[in-house]
């Protein structure tokens, strides 16, 4: 216990660190990009006194040390700034569209890792037949494919030619009310509060985006699931058990498996990572309003404010799943202690 609690308080400090690393690159960064934030909120027409007024507003004739001390300030005292374009903290616009990303990235998480275990242990299982040289393919693809196109094409077919999909617009149909908010995911705020209507209209809506996005992450835990359980099932203890008559499917199960374990979690906290960060496209595509499209308007607007705060949300998000998979490393394998 005193161990895991050192552990921990290291983990944080680290953390810490990592986190004020991020938010020195990403001002740095946002600061040296082309273009003036004010003239582009002013346009291109706007006189010379109206964009010096508002660069006085928005601190941007200060010398940059003075900047960032003001911003890391303010994030001292929790906030994040404004956002320009919505008119809203950025802390509330995160806060309120953090659910649809995390939403859709637990359900596209789920079924990727549901796909490339069964298709992991299928290949490994048969490994060199024509049912791994399928699913090998099967990765090959999912790798290769661009979530662009694929997300065009699924909404094509599902949407615009069978009619099975829903719209890609929005979390929900149009004159369905969104369920009383509890956690913010609309799946499960449905199931608490019974809104049944919600439900199969969010469901409908989270799919296709979710299927998409499930493809294309399945790929690397399919050959990682694959890769893992070829070198459990060739170890000297696997064979051990096949000799002194251990069921194979105990074998399978209970001792292959479970060694495989930790570079499995290790991809699905790299996928899931990625899911939160790096949705944009089919955020856009799919107008979903969650982060990655939030992102990408404050990008394309010069929202210095909105930026940061989706950056360091983000790093913290992965911080503490990095954090959250080391500590659960030594619960799936006991010979692993953390220092």
């Amino acid at each position: 216990m005193v161990s895991l609690r050192r552990y921990v308080t290291r983990r944080l400090f680290l953390a810490a660190v990592t986190l004020f690393g991020v938010i020195v690159a990403v001002f740095i960064l946002t600061r040296i990009l082309p273009g003036n934030p004010a003239a582009v909120r002013l346009g291109p027409y706007a006189k010379p006194e109206l964009l010096a007024a508002l660069e006085h507003e928005m601190g941007l004739d200060q010398p940059l040390p003075v900047q960032f001390y003001n911003y890391v300030a303010k994030l001292a005292r929790g906030e994040m700034g404004k956002s320009w374009r919505t008119g809203q903290p950025v802390r509330k616009d995160l806060t309120q569209r953090l659910p649809a990303t995390l939403e859709l990235a637990l359900a596209a998480t789920l079924m990727a890792v549901v796909v490339g275990h069964i298709l992991g242990v299928l290949g490994a299982i048969k490994q060199n037949s024509l049912l791994d040289q399928i699913i090998r393919g099967i990765a090959i693809l999912g790798a290769s494919t661009a979530l662009f196109w694929l997300a065009l094409v699924f909404i094509y077919f599902f949407y615009f030619r069978l009619g099975w999909a829903a719209a890609p617009l929005d979390r929900l149909d149009v004159g369905i009310q969104p369920p009383t908010r509890i956690t913010g995911i609309y799946v499960v705020d449905s199931l608490l509060t019974g809104n049944l209507a919600s439900l199969r209209s969010s469901l409908g809506h989270l799919l296709l985006p979710a299927v998409t996005l499930a493809f294309v992450v399945s790929a690397p835990i399919t050959k990682i699931v694959r890769a893992a359980m070829l070198d459990v099932l060739n170890s000297d203890f696997i064979r051990t058990a096949h000799t002194i008559g251990v069921p194979y499917r105990e074998i399978l199960f209970r001792d292959a498996l479970r060694n495989a374990l930790i570079p499995i979690l290790t991809t699905i906290g790299i996928v899931f990572g990625y899911l939160m960060a790096g949705s944009v496209l089919v955020e856009q595509i799919f107008a979903w309003p969650g982060l990655g499209s939030y992102a990408w308007m404050a990008l394309v607007n010069k929202d210095f404010e909105a930026i940061q705060g989706f950056v360091l949300l983000i790093a913290a998000l992965y911080v503490m799943l990095n954090l959250a998979i080391d500590l659960l490393y030594s619960l799936i394998d006991p010979r692993i202690r953390l220092g």
